[in-house]
């Protein structure tokens, strides 16, 4: 009896053993790290202007508040993508035998094509699903391009052939998207797309959006902008607004940025909600399909694109996705190859059937993070969809410029912030790897097509730094050796370690190689050693207070030796002149505009 007592006696979790702790307690913990530095300098701010903080508190209300239809869970889409038919129906077939549940039939010139895509035609299409059950409800999802809009009357022909039905079939009309993709002035009639055709006949898909550098809010404005748009064309068609909902379906990218993307998904639920209590409806849940974002992917170090995609489909499962693609690690290189095809499909299947992701309805109920950005994204998403209506809709928006021009806006923020490498890219403008080896893919990727200047264009993240490790291999082949750096490190390691990684870390990422040394005691070793390494520009690297001992002699002693132009790692502050006057030409410190640096180190004689 005493001891079933002492057994009663436990806590019942781990947590309830230790005191529960208050915020003014964590406040003062911060207060202390922090000494006397403003607790502002811990918030973020996303590129809508949210705050992001570090630490909110749990909320009373934890109930279930994005919830989709069917429970938990997701459809785990392969990309269907292959321009030659024959191996793309191999690919499918290989991907629904292996884990796949879905398929996602990308045309040529679709938003999610990327270069690629299957070719118009029935022939093409029957081709390319030879085999595939589509008599059992495989769930699929259409990416038209604007010459294959009929590839969504082949598949209802072929699926009729079969004996299935077009439930689980989203069947892609999107002339508002195309309309943003291509610049064109015009977009096809919505309700005539609709006609004749069971399912989600119509998407809003809010991906070039997010592709051309736009905000989170401003992507959920323009798929709520376009399903509005979409929703009216039927009523005015004469089709029952319950029966007219049924017909759309949404679309959205998902970056690496877990917070923001289960909050975006979430969001997009309750602003739709919104709209059908306008229309007098009682809200229902509504089809999401997720792609990872094709803007985060880099072509440097395209392994680190195999995490980047595996938060980003978590993010998509937990934020309430029905459907979701992930793309192979090679997409930004070429077409991807069966193994890249692989670790895109088995990252869904690791986190549906080993990590059991799809067990919780909406697991972010409750969670201040994610329900205070949540109800932030949909202010801020609301508001740019009623000044979208002021526009006059979506179509005026676009024809007129004045929905690029926003997003133009926040794509300038967002190249300054990675140029400065406030938004770092690991790989790439962080942690890069000169010496990489190429990865295979099965077709190179080929130059895009010059657009419409209101054309949304897909634009990725890490073009800039990519542009010049691409200068830097093109001199490279041509001076049969990689132009290099010499890091004058002055005094023990102690002094100069810490410098000396961010200026290789920093040159590097163009594709500048910056050998490490032990470092240097006396002028004479220094300049013996720079003489030595065949270097035409040096950087100075060490503590402040070697700076002030001996470092301005170095630079007059670099400069005697031969250097041409000098780089101090760190800010000159108020001795910039003196600096100058001892020869070093430029400044590297955190928060420069890195992508100007490299730019001007690649470009010296």
């Amino acid at each position: 009896m005493t001891q079933m007592r002492a057994m009663s006696d436990k806590p019942t979790s781990f947590a309830d053993g230790f005191p529960k702790a208050t915020e003014a307690q964590w406040r003062a913990r911060v207060d202390a790290v922090l000494k006397g530095a403003p607790f502002e300098r811990l918030q973020g701010r996303s590129y809508d202007g949210l705050s992001i903080s570090p630490l909110y508190t749990r909320l009373l209300e934890d109930r279930p508040r994005a919830v989709k239809a069917g429970g938990a869970g997701w459809a785990r889409l392969a990309r269907v993508d292959n321009p030659d038919p024959e191996a793309a129906n191999r690919q499918a077939l290989a991907d629904l035998e292996n884990g796949a549940t879905g398929l996602h039939l990308v045309f040529q010139g679709a938003a999610g094509a990327y270069g690629f895509g299957l070719p118009a035609g029935r022939e093409a299409l029957e081709r390319a699903l030879e085999g595939v059950a589509l008599d059992v409800g495989v769930p699929i999802e259409l990416d038209l391009g604007p010459q294959t809009i009929d590839s969504s009357r082949h598949l209802a022909d072929l699926i009729a052939a079969a004996g299935g039905d077009e439930g689980n079939i989203s069947f892609g009309h999107d002339p508002l998207g195309q309309m943003a993709l291509t610049g064109e002035a015009a977009a096809p009639d919505a309700a005539k797309l609709a006609m004749g055709l069971n399912g989600r006949t119509l998407v809003a898909d809010g991906r070039m959006v997010h592709g051309a550098g736009g905000s989170e809010a401003q992507e959920l404005a323009f798929v709520v902008a376009s399903a509005l748009a979409y929703l009216r064309a039927l009523e005015g068609a004469g089709a029952d607004l319950a029966a007219a909902r049924s017909k759309i379906g949404f679309r959205l990218s998902v970056d690496a940025d877990e917070i923001l993307g289960i909050a975006k998904l979430r969001a997009l639920r309750r602003l739709w909600a919104r709209v059908e209590e306008a229309c007098g409806l009682t809200p229902a849940p509504i089809h999401i399909h997720a792609e990872t974002s094709f803007r985060m992917m880099s072509r440097r170090d395209p392994w680190v694109n195999i995490l980047r995609a595996t938060v980003a489909c978590f993010s998509a499962g937990l934020g309430g996705a029905d459907a979701v693609t992930v793309l192979p690690f090679t997409q930004a290189l070429g077409l991807p190859d069966d193994f890249a095809r692989r670790i895109a499909r088995n990252a869904q299947a690791v986190l549906l059937e080993e990590a059991n992701l799809g067990r919780v309805a909406d697991p972010a109920a409750g969670a201040g993070s994610f329900e205070t950005l949540t109800d932030a994204l949909c202010e801020a998403a609301w508001a740019l969809v009623q000044e979208t209506e002021r526009d006059g809709g979506l179509h005026n928006a676009l024809a007129s410029g004045a929905f690029q021009a926003r997003i133009a806006t926040v794509q300038a923020a967002r190249a300054r912030a990675i140029a400065h490498r406030k938004d770092a890219i690991t790989g790439t403008s962080e942690f890069p790897n000169v010496a990489e080896a190429p990865v295979e893919v099965l077709a190179p990727m080929l130059a895009p097509a010059p657009v419409n200047a209101l054309a949304l264009a897909p634009h990725r993240d890490a073009q800039a730094f990519e542009a010049l490790r691409d200068l830097a291999d093109a001199q490279a082949a041509e001076n049969g050796a990689r132009r290099s750096v010499f890091l004058a490190n002055l005094g023990p390691v102690a002094a100069f370690t810490a410098r000396s990684m961010f200026a290789k870390n920093l040159f590097e990422a163009g594709g500048i190689v910056a050998p490490g040394n032990e470092g240097f005691a006396d002028e004479a070793s220094l300049t013996e050693a720079f003489k030595a390494s065949g270097a035409a520009f040096a950087c100075i690297c060490s503590s402040d207070a070697t700076y002030e001992d001996w470092g301005q002699k170095a630079a007059r002693a670099l400069v005697k030796a031969g250097a041409r132009h000098i780089y101090l790692a760190g800010r000159p502050g108020a001795a910039e002149a003196a600096w100058k006057e001892a020869g070093v030409c430029g400044f590297i410190f955190a928060g420069c505009d890195v992508v100007a640096v490299l730019n001007e180190a690649l470009r010296l004689a």
